[in-house]
């Protein structure tokens, strides 16, 4: 079924990478008219054939109510900059991760004091994958993730309306921020991440094979980002330095001192200060925010063995949907060396007793 359009249309997508694509998917599938453009031919081809816009034509008069821009961040101020000339009637927003950099350098390019920038609006949508093209794309990308809006001071009611627009069609969840503030929080909650994650991987450049073999959800939850495009981060982490410098500072710190600590490790207070440090990080954990937004909760933990054959996860969920206990999270991993799946599920704390119970009558095998 396809959903009513805040948009009218058309939309023109400049670039037509995952994020360019999803969005075009994303608002063809609710029937607004969209455009695509790229640089590279072949990208906007491929994002044509799968079906997230038709091609810009030169030719074509084209009058768009939104133009976005889907560019990498050291180009993004300049895309927008000629959108904002070429298409004096349109709202021109931009989805680059960093904001405070785009909104200065396209001040530059217009003047501060220009009426272009009346209908610009810095966004950035936190939705992403490891993959990256248009051949990763998928219109539900954004479906109930967090969608930062950003205004200039020069931005006019109806491009922010237009820019809140583009988000509700997406199925986004809506943040309003300042270009500064926005800098600061994914300093913190998406640049640290993808540093601390790289760090770590480089450590297992040289690791023998037998040890990575012993390699759990640990090192894959904390290294998974690390796949992510080297070429993009260097544009992110160079915009926003001086937000993410202090952070990392701060970590420097952690570290010096837990270096400090093992290297003496049995010194009076050492197993103190270690506690300390993990003890610290139990109460970061604890302020992310849980299921649906809300407070962050404690849940259960249990694992379940299934034989590696296709069939078996699904039939251990039906089951614990008939036993009426809902899944609250869930990870996969194999057994080294066996032919058996671990499922891990996290339930209210108050059902956990009950679910062991009910699955082991049930002939599962669960780990407690």
């Amino acid at each position: 079924m396809v959903n009513p359009s805040h948009l009218s249309g058309p939309v023109l997508v400049l670039g037509s990478g995952l994020l360019g694509a999803s969005i075009g998917l994303g608002l063809r599938h609710n029937g607004v008219d969209v455009v695509v453009s790229d640089p590279s031919p072949s990208a906007q081809a491929v994002a044509v054939d799968i079906g997230a816009g038709r091609p810009l034509d030169p030719a074509e008069a084209l009058e768009p109510e939104l133009v976005v821009v889907a560019a990498p961040p050291d180009v993004s101020a300049r895309v927008v900059a000629d959108a904002l000339r070429t298409y004096p009637a349109a709202v021109v927003v931009d989805i680059a991760s960093v904001k405070l950099a785009v909104l200065t350098e396209l001040q530059q390019l217009v003047g501060e004091d220009s009426p272009l920038l009346e209908r610009y609006v810095g966004t950035h949508p936190m939705a992403g994958r490891e993959k990256s093209g248009p051949v990763a794309a998928r219109g539900e990308l954004f479906m109930s993730m967090p969608w930062v809006v950003c205004p200039g001071e020069a931005s006019r009611p109806h491009a922010v309306k237009v820019a809140h627009s583009l988000a509700i069609d997406l199925g986004a969840v809506i943040f309003r921020m300042s270009p500064d503030e926005h800098d600061a929080a994914v300093a913190l909650v998406s640049h640290l991440p993808q540093v601390m994650s790289s760090l770590v991987a480089s450590r297992l450049q040289d690791t023998p094979a037998g040890a990575l073999s012993l390699a759990g959800n640990g090192l894959r939850d904390v290294t998974r980002i690390a796949a992510s495009d080297p070429t993009l981060w260097v544009q992110i982490l160079g915009a926003n330095a001086d937000k993410l410098l202090g952070i990392v500072e701060g970590v420097r710190a952690d570290l010096d001192r837990l270096i400090a600590t093992l290297s003496a490790p049995t010194a009076p207070g050492a197993r103190l200060d270690l506690a300390q440090l993990m003890a610290e990080g139990n109460a970061g954990v604890s302020r992310i925010p849980g299921k649906h937004g809300g407070p962050a909760q404690q849940y259960a933990w249990l694992t379940v063995l299934v034989d590696d054959r296709p069939g078996q996860i699904a039939k251990l969920l039906t089951e614990i949907g008939q036993i009426g206990v809902n899944v609250e999270d869930l990870r996969l991993d194999h057994s080294a060396g066996r032919q058996v799946g671990m499922v891990e599920l996290s339930v209210l704390p108050t059902r956990r007793v009950a679910l062991v119970e009910e699955l082991t009558d049930r002939g599962w095998k669960v780990i407690l």
